[in-house]
């Protein structure tokens, strides 16, 4: 197999770097999201992991969304908010957030500046799993994460 020689060093500038592609989130149909982009900045065959930039515009948010895989999440743009668990935390520049495997998860963005962040995950890792009733049901018991989560 021949492997493709990944460029030493990519430019930054506006958080966007050199040759590496602006990307929708993911499929609209596949989830509800608001607002989010996302950028492969390594998905090189000899790292056993993936980096990724993610941007949610002005009050946008991501997917709640479960994963059997953790993430590794450093904010270095902006400030919001962001569910793991049953616990919703307020989030700004160069926090660092655990989402442990199985854990609900959702960021969301102030209303009035971007929320960017970059993403630690597995090279091989599942797909996104999407809360039930019931789910939506255990996480709405609690007010805080109620009034926080968008679907």
């Amino acid at each position: 197999m021949a492997v493709t020689r990944a460029k030493t060093k990519r430019a930054f500038q506006n958080y966007t770097w050199e040759d590496v592609e602006v990307l929708a989130y993911k499929s609209e149909e596949a989830a509800p999201f608001k607002n989010v982009t996302r950028q492969v900045l390594f998905d090189d065959p000899h790292l056993a992991a993936q980096w990724r930039y993610f941007e949610v515009a002005p009050g946008g948010h991501t997917t709640l969304e479960r994963h059997q895989h953790v993430h590794a999440v450093m904010v270095i743009r902006g400030r919001g908010a962001c569910l793991v668990g049953d616990e919703v935390h307020p989030i700004g520049l160069h926090d660092l957030i655990t989402v442990p495997p199985l854990t609900w998860h959702q960021f969301r963005a102030t209303e009035h500046e971007p929320l960017g962040f970059l993403c630690l995950v597995n090279a091989e890792r599942d797909r996104p799993q999407l809360p039930g009733p019931e789910d939506l049901q255990t996480l709405r018991q609690n007010p805080q994460v109620a009034t926080f989560i968008r679907i």
